[in-house]
């Protein structure tokens, strides 16, 4: 089958070489891809929200089959658009992803339903939410309804850095019209879990386990980011809290979408914190987490090509979906100064790999015979191992080998994870 792969960075890239891997995959596109993801896929210059231009690629190009990842043309419609000229999609349509789309209405569906989270008001005006914020408890968290490139939520404790956080998000509008509403959460305290799951909207098949590391800088210091790093599967998410989150939270979710009339067909991901109280939801995303997928694909043993098309099909419990039983560790190497400002157009020199190590580029260019930096996130350096300990080690000893002008990384990528296995 002809496959087209919506987006372009590292996320892309882990499903890029995993789909590759299947026999019933014959030709495997990328739309806009990049320098990195070329060596796998045939690239395609079409924006990944250009829905009109993607529909005309698919359509033009004999595409069977496309799996958009990213939550922008996911939210605007591109799974609808797409499947309505006959292209089947791994994905959710735009009704199922408002679950990520908006915070507010995911967070009615959990309230409706009883799928434990944090407490929280809306609001859709500063005027209101200010007056609210002068008699709240602190710490709490204010977030932007809509999509913000995962910095919609700002973690404030006092008032002043409330009110700023207002500002910014409601008077500055720094993420545009996501602003235009915000909730007012209780700030919840413990081990933060990612889950990501296959679902078709009848059954729900969970991934392996990981914990995402969003600071820039060691010891979760510094602003947050895309994400500079992750390990899998997280020491925290024992078989029991598993069970609890699947009667709990996984199972009931897909109810309450489908008694919503928003059956999710894709990958939803659940983003939990496992307070004194139980697991309970931070957030919703409507696609695969970045960069949890780097460590997560590495460890799939079954083919992903047929588990996607399983899923379109609404045949997921027919399949297999196998996961290894080892670790893998995902180290991204950045640019210094991300995620602020930072230069661009270095060289950067890969070395070979060996079994069970994978670059997946997120940020890079080619240009000849070269590949240069483009973005503030260039690259994850992933290892595979028998124990955590290893994994960790050998994606640092990868990253080291990794070369280009004012490259950055995080130097504790699985320090916590390690520590609660110390403690166990």
């Amino acid at each position: 089958m002809r496959v087209l792969v919506v987006g372009g960075g590292g996320r892309e890239h882990a499903v890029v070489k995993a789909l590759k891997k299947s026999k019933k995959v014959d030709k495997l596109f990328c739309a806009p891809g990049n320098g990195g993801i070329a060596a796998d896929a045939e690239c395609v210059s079409v924006k990944a929200t250009d829905i009109k231009g993607m529909v005309e690629f698919a359509k033009a190009n004999g595409i069977d089959f496309a799996v958009v990842t990213p939550d922008n043309p996911l939210v605007l419609g591109m799974v609808d658009a797409l499947e309505e000229v006959g292209v089947k999609c791994f994905g959710p349509n735009a009704k199922a992803a408002e679950i990520e789309g908006s915070k507010v209405f995911s967070k009615r569906l959990m309230q409706k339903y009883g799928i434990p989270t944090a407490k929280s008001e809306v609001f859709d005006n500063a005027k209101d939410a200010l007056l609210y914020l002068e008699t709240s408890e602190y710490p709490c968290v204010v977030k932007a309804d809509g999509l913000a490139l995962g910095k919609g939520a700002i973690i404030v404790n006092d008032f002043e850095e409330a009110r700023a956080a207002i500002d910014e998000i409601m008077v500055e509008h720094v993420f545009g019209e996501s602003g235009n509403r915000v909730l007012v959460e209780e700030f919840l305290t413990g081990p933060e879990v990612s889950v990501l799951s296959f679902t078709d909207g009848k059954t729900l098949v969970p991934m392996v386990s990981s914990m995402d590391h969003k600071r820039a800088h060691d010891f979760d210091m510094g602003l947050n980011t895309g994400g500079m790093g992750a390990v899998a599967p997280n020491p925290y998410y024992t078989k029991e809290i598993q069970e609890e989150c699947m009667q709990k939270i996984f199972l009931p979710t897909v109810r309450a979408m489908n008694a919503d009339g928003r059956p999710f067909k894709g990958c939803l991901y659940f983003g939990l914190m496992l307070t004194k109280d139980g697991a309970k939801v931070i957030e919703y995303n409507c696609r695969f987490g970045d960069p949890e997928t780097q460590v997560v694909l590495p460890l799939l043993e079954s083919d992903l090509f047929e588990i996607m098309l399983a899923v379109a099909d609404e045949r997921l419990g027919e399949v297999e979906v196998k996961f290894s039983t080892d670790s893998a560790c995902c180290v991204v190497l950045a640019s210094d100064g991300y995620p602020q400002k930072y230069n661009t157009g270095y060289q950067i020199d890969l070395p070979t790999l060996d079994k069970n190590e994978y670059i997946y580029i997120a940020g890079a260019k080619a240009e000849g015979d070269k590949l240069l930096t483009s973005g503030g996130r260039v690259l994850g350096a992933v290892a595979r191992g028998a124990t955590l300990a290893g994994a960790i080690d050998k994606a640092y000893k990868l990253a080291g080998k990794i070369h280009f002008e004012n490259a950055f990384m995080r130097h504790d990528i699985g320090r916590r994870a390690l520590e609660a296995i110390e403690r166990k």
